[in-house]
This record gives structure tokens, C-alpha cells and sequence, in this order.
């Protein structure tokens, strides 16, 4: 009877840390925000979209409203193409803008959505015209390191 106690506790303990490897696995692979809610889709392009993966969050307001559901690149205008599906309890108007954004220095890229004026709304399969590419880091540091040598060459330039 000892022995048929200290099994179930075994499996009970078993079982828990399953439930928590799948927890943690849900929430690296950014699964961990499933909704049932009706949605629509619309889409936007990008020059550059940077790290930016689906299931990412779209937000507005700093409130998930979306998700990513589908990059993909169209080879006739060279830009990436990004669908999302937004929650249909959220209507933005049609002159809205998306920018790719970044969670902390190096964190997560996610889509921030910003409402525009306008009294029509996006309709499901609507697209935003008016976007901002994701800031790559690398090139902010190349393009700094590019102007401190124009300017050094100058600053020769002028001492003669």
C-alpha cells in the first residue's frame, strides 16, 4: 500500500512538470495568446520588415489587438508584404499607419498601429498605404560610424 501512494504522488508530479514544459513551450514559440474571437484580415508593405515573425503581436495603444498571420515578398515592387488578422472587436479607419516597432533595445519586433482620422473603416482584406520599416541596428551604427569618419575628414580638411 506504501509503495501505491508514493507511485501516485510520482505521476502527479510527472504530470505537473509536463503541464509546465508545454506552458514554456507555448510561450517561447509566442502561442500563449490563442483567441476564438472573429477576426479580419488586412494587409501592409514594408521595405524592410527586420526580425519580424508571424504570430507577432499587432498593437495599438500598447494593447494587443492582432496577430501576424502571413509574410510574405512581392518580386514585381520588392517589398514584404505583412497580413494580419485583427480581432474584430477592433475597427481602425482606412487612413491608419503601421510602423514595425521593437520591444526594449533588443527585444521582440511587433506592428503598432496608429488610428487615423478618417470616418471609413478597414474592411476585412483592407490595406494600409502609409507604413515605416523596421529600424535595423546595423545600419544605424553604420550609418553613425559613416558620418564621424565625414566629419573627421572635414574637420582635416579645415585645420590645413
Amino acid at each position: 500500500m506504501r509503495k501505491g501512494a508514493i507511485d501516485i504522488w510520482v505521476g502527479i508530479f510527472v504530470a505537473i512538470g509536463l503541464l509546465a514544459a508545454l506552458f514554456l513551450a507555448l510561450k517561447v514559440g509566442n502561442m500563449n495568446a490563442v483567441s476564438f474571437a472573429p477576426t479580419y484580415k488586412i494587409s501592409a508593405r514594408f521595405d524592410n520588415i527586420g526580425g519580424l515573425k508571424p504570430r507577432a503581436p499587432v498593437k495599438s495603444a500598447g494593447v494587443v489587438v492582432g496577430r501576424i498571420a502571413n509574410i510574405s515578398f512581392d518580386d514585381k515592387t520588392y517589398q514584404a508584404t505583412v497580413v494580419m488578422t485583427i480581432e474584430e472587436s477592433y475597427r481602425f479607419p482606412k487612413d491608419s499607419s503601421a510602423k514595425i516597432l521593437t520591444s526594449g533595445l533588443l527585444g521582440e519586433q511587433y506592428i503598432g498601429l496608429e488610428a487615423g482620422g478618417s470616418d471609413d473603416l478597414l474592411a476585412d482584406g483592407g490595406k494600409i498605404t502609409q507604413t515605416q520599416s523596421a529600424i535595423v541596428l546595423e545600419n544605424l551604427i553604420s550609418q553613425f560610424l559613416y558620418n564621424k569618419a565625414a566629419d573627421s575628414g572635414q574637420d582635416k580638411g579645415a585645420a590645413k
